[in-house]
């Protein structure tokens, strides 16, 4: 599962690392969640960054609210086949854009959030899946959900899950491109090489949604008695 991450990269470091263009300025978040506005490339516009609400909404949904009870997470597995999932990943894929996630790895009675983030502190873009709904005024919402699987051994100790990282320029090419067999696009659903990760404590203030400060970047000691 992924229910929280960050994007804080600059513009400058955003654009040189996708190879796009970036108009304005980018918002940094340290704790996305849930519902929020969040920035994407998506498959309709490979060369530009978009925001989208975090929770997908197919566009088959009836008269929903907008975060309630929407999909933030899509298995990679069997995904083609599922109904909310099954036209998106074949027509509406999407890079999210993070430098990192957070876990949260069980004590006993006590959970402990740890940052994981790659090694080289690269962006690192996240596999989604986009749609649009319709709500009963007609505006548009465009909504994501972000692909997961199994953990890698850098994760398997923190939890048995892990989003889908695209870290090379010939994969997310070929996740956002129109003509990609459905074949080749379930191929990259895999988990990535082992010893690509930074895993660290931080402070509990993450699990509030509100807290959105450059302090949740900062390692903590793990309480002793968890060792």
């Amino acid at each position: 599962m992924c229910g929280r991450y960050s994007f804080v990269a600059s513009k400058e470091k955003t654009q040189k690392q996708l190879g796009i263009k970036v108009q304005g300025v980018l918002q940094p978040n340290y704790n996305v969640a849930p519902t929020n506005m969040a920035y994407v490339i998506a498959s309709d516009s490979p060369t530009e960054v978009q925001r989208m609400v975090w929770g997908l909404i197919p566009y088959w949904s009836g008269e929903i609210a907008v975060g309630g009870g929407n999909l933030i997470n899509a298995r990679a597995e069997g995904i083609s086949a599922k109904s909310s999932f099954r036209m998106p990943v074949r027509q509406h894929r999407c890079l999210v854009l993070a430098d990192s996630f957070y876990e949260w790895r069980v004590y006993g009675k006590q959970k402990l959030p740890y940052r994981i983030m790659l090694k080289d502190s690269a962006i690192m873009p996240l596999a989604g899946i986009w749609d649009t709904w319709e709500r009963p005024d007609r505006q548009l919402v465009h909504s994501f959900a972000i692909i997961t699987t199994d953990a890698n051994d850098d994760m398997a100790e923190i939890h048995d899950r892990m989003p889908v990282i695209l870290t090379s320029p010939e994969e997310q090419q070929l996740w956002l491109g129109k003509d990609t067999e459905l074949s080749t696009t379930l191929a990259l659903l895999k988990k990535l090489p082992n010893n690509s990760l930074r895993i660290y404590p931080i402070d509990a203030a993450i699990n509030s949604v509100a807290a959105n400060s450059p302090d949740l970047h900062k390692e903590v000691a793990a309480p002793p008695s968890l060792f």
